[in-house]
């Protein structure tokens, strides 16, 4: 059975507040090569630190940043 998916809105959000890649992984000290999966939306389990520290960053709730996809 498909329940379908989680999108992260990382590339969104980026957009939205003219914040780059690097920026924003120097500042949370992120591997690049990491946070361009979680942006392509290439994961398979969502690391809770990281939620928090992309909610803090972004100044936004859960709900803002992950999205739920029903398929």
């Amino acid at each position: 059975m498909n329940y379908g998916h989680l999108e992260l809105r990382i590339e969104e959000l980026l957009q939205e507040k003219g914040i780059s890649k690097n920026m924003i992984c120097k500042e949370l000290d992120i591997l690049r090569s990491n946070f361009n999966r979680y942006c392509r939306n290439e994961f398979q389990r969502l690391d809770a630190n990281l939620i928090c520290k992309l909610c803090n960053y972004f100044e936004c709730e859960i709900g803002e940043l992950i999205r739920y996809v029903k398929e």
